[in-house]
């Protein structure tokens, strides 16, 4: 459908609609995909070629999620909680995760369970690494229900559109006590119009959301066993002080990040920063302070239209490069560098260009 009628369309149902009020405090996700999901700038792709990402059979369906619920139900949940105790918030200035007193494996089926249950599928699906990420999909909550709404919107659903997208990765981290931590970072993507005219409209990235990344957290305390009262108490406690600032910096001719924090805070905040910022982690080593990532270069070339993006697929990505992200620290100051994936240090256009994306989140 033409994009101008598209929108155009939801405009009209706003306009007769004037004490019509979005419900910003709902959460009702719908999943945006048909085939290929909703590709991004090349800067924050999720590479689909690499089979590793490949859930077995594709994405995770509703239907197939629930064959799965009660497989296990008859078999019984080993991963039911051990105690409401084990779970609660930690917080770096505005950054949250949880902290579970359960092995990474016994979480993974619930947490698994957690997003299906909100409408999403997952892209990525790999207990190996950690990782899993949910695709595009949208909160249908954000379009008003007026009367116009409930009169047409039942037949022609996809007129209606708020013009964003979110998707959400989760990374569950085993911690040294045998527990683990689970960080939720959230990616957002919205239709704007390209000319005057209004005939045209590409996605672009819009910034990370905390509030939404805090709300998903409270609600996966309470599948995880917490009471809604403990959670909304524990996400809406006031945010510590600020961390400190990441600057680019030249060492020994070599540009660098440098953060005026210790080791785990420095490992932590650049971990989420590569999950929000959408760079493919391959594998990461603790021990060695080192992320193992893939980039894709960005082009100049034209960038597929509203349906081409949403719904399809494009040629136009270049070949993905590996780069290692390696964290260093000495006393409360660690540095961040980029190398080649054979460890050697390099100065190309693609690893400023990494840095400053880093150095722009970690700010």
């Amino acid at each position: 459908m033409n994009p101008t009628l598209r929108l155009g369309l939801l405009g009209l149902a706003v306009t007769l609609s004037a004490c019509s009020v979005l419900d910003s405090d709902k959460i009702d996700y719908k999943s945006a995909q048909r085939g290929s999901s909703l590709e991004v700038p090349p800067d924050l792709t999720q590479l689909s070629t690499n089979t590793r990402y490949v859930v077995p059979g594709g994405s995770t369906s509703a239907a197939a999620y629930e064959a799965g619920r009660a497989q296990q139900a008859k078999a019984g949940d080993t991963a039911a909680p051990k105690a409401v105790g084990d779970v609660h918030i930690e917080r770096d200035g505005n950054q949250r995760w949880l902290v579970v007193a359960r092995s990474p494996d016994a979480l993974w089926s619930p947490v698994r369970d957690f997003w299906l249950e909100h409408g999403f599928t997952l892209e990525i699906d790999q207990p190996k690494l950690g990782i899993m990420e949910t695709d595009w999909a949208e909160n249908r909550a954000k379009i008003p229900q007026d009367v116009v709404r409930r009169t047409i919107g039942k037949i022609f659903d996809s007129l209606y559109s708020t013009g964003l997208r979110d998707k959400f990765r989760t990374r569950l981290e085993r911690r040294a006590d045998g527990g683990t931590d689970i960080y939720i970072t959230h990616k957002g993507m919205e239709e704007v119009y390209t000319n005057a005219q209004k005939d045209n409209t590409i996605w672009q990235p819009r910034p990370a959301d905390p509030e939404l990344e805090t709300e998903f957290i409270r609600r996966l305390m309470i599948k995880l066993g917490v009471s809604e009262e403990q959670a909304k108490a524990a996400a809406a406690a006031a945010p510590q002080a600020a961390p400190a600032a990441a600057k680019l910096v030249n060492a020994d001719g070599t540009q660098v990040i440098q953060m005026d924090e210790d080791f785990d805070h420095a490992w932590r905040r650049v971990g989420l920063s590569l999950d929000r910022t959408g760079f493919t982690v391959e594998d990461r080593d603790r021990a060695q302070g080192t992320y193992f990532v893939r980039y894709v270069t960005p082009t100049d070339k034209k960038e597929p239209g509203f349906f081409g993006k949403l719904f399809g697929s494009s040629s136009n990505a270049a070949a993905p490069e590996k780069y290692r992200i390696v964290v260093r620290s000495n006393a409360r100051q660690s540095t961040v560098s980029v190398l080649r994936s054979d460890g050697s240090a390099e100065t190309s256009a693609n690893i400023e260009r990494i840095l400053r994306i880093l150095a722009d989140d970690l700010k």
